[in-house]
């Protein structure tokens, strides 16, 4: 007679700023350069995905509503996964909806082939590869790859008198004028995504002292010509989630992307990797993430349980 094990209760719940520590002691453990488990990240963009969470077992079971469909996300964490991926399946099962895990890695990958083979179909997605860049190459634009950026920033730095500071509470709302700024002046080309971006970078904004994020803002005149903010996404990367400057200024975006770098190399001795996220399908904005030579793109991908 076989013994019956009854499902264990999975308690999810809506993210909130408390759930910062214990999320990040997960996802640190994780260790993995993808910006798609940073608590940050996670809490700015709740709006857009509906996130539920759950603790299991030393890793982070996450379930949200996309597109009005209910998936979940690569159950990122310490010790075995496969209890993890057995509970969301019987979840899944319990809801009446078919097991589909997103973000999952190269790695997640091997990890899934190897402990359920021929159980996982997996599909590429490429809009939501992360970009990843050597600090070291950012912080100078080195190299004859990057030299036009190099030589834009000489431009800037000759003809304006600037600095790079610290985001602060303080000088938030110098930001978010910028911003307002920067999203009225260039609304006929943008996405209609971009809503969103600008409520997840207000989300920021709101609880900037609260979350793990740095950032910093170039000024010119005391006029804010940019900005940029992100959090460390494992102990040697650096994922930015936000860069913001005046197209109209020769050299701004560059200046920005490096000294970010540079700021938060200063931060972080160790920091290896820059994390500068996906393109979202968007061919401008890949040709802009391609222009500052990617060290590595890394792949994401859908997997789906096959129906028995």
């Amino acid at each position: 007679m076989t013994e019956h094990t009854e499902t264990p209760m999975l308690d999810f719940k809506p993210i909130t700023v408390r759930d910062k520590d214990w999320v990040t002691k997960i996802v640190m453990a994780e260790n993995s350069p993808s910006a798609d488990y940073n608590f940050g990240n996670m809490y700015i963009w709740d709006k857009y995905y509906k996130q539920l969470l759950c603790p299991f077992e030393g890793r982070l079971l996450v379930k949200l509503c996309y597109e009005d469909k209910p998936i979940f996300v690569y159950p990122v964490g310490q010790g075995p996964v496969k209890p993890a991926i057995d509970v969301l399946r019987e979840h899944a099962e319990q809801i009446g909806c078919p097991l589909v895990l997103e973000g999952v890695t190269e790695v997640h990958k091997e990890i899934l082939e190897k402990e359920y083979p021929g159980k996982f179909i997996f599909e590429e997605n490429e809009e939501s590869a992360d970009y990843i860049y050597l600090a070291q190459k950012l912080s100078s634009f080195s190299g004859k790859a990057l030299h036009s950026k190099k030589n834009h920033c000489n431009r800037f730095e000759a003809e304006h008198e600037w600095e790079f500071v610290p985001i602060t509470k303080e000088n938030i709302p110098e930001c978010h004028e910028m911003l307002i700024s920067w999203i009225n002046d260039n609304r006929e080309r943008l996405d209609e995504s971009i809503s969103f971006e600008l409520e997840a970078i207000e989300e920021a904004f709101a609880v900037y002292g609260q979350l793990d994020m740095e950032g910093g803002i170039l000024k010119s005149e005391g006029k804010v010509m940019g900005f940029s903010l992100g959090e460390m996404s494992n102990s040697d990367c650096f994922n930015v989630h936000f860069e913001k400057a005046d197209p109209s200024v020769n050299g701004a975006y560059p200046m920005v992307c490096r000294e970010l770098c540079r700021m938060v190399m200063k931060n972080h001795p160790d920091l290896k990797y820059i994390n500068r996220e996906d393109d979202m399908g968007l061919p401008s904005l890949r040709r802009s993430k391609l222009s500052y030579k990617p060290e590595y793109i890394l792949k994401k991908y859908s997997a789906r349980w096959k129906d028995e």
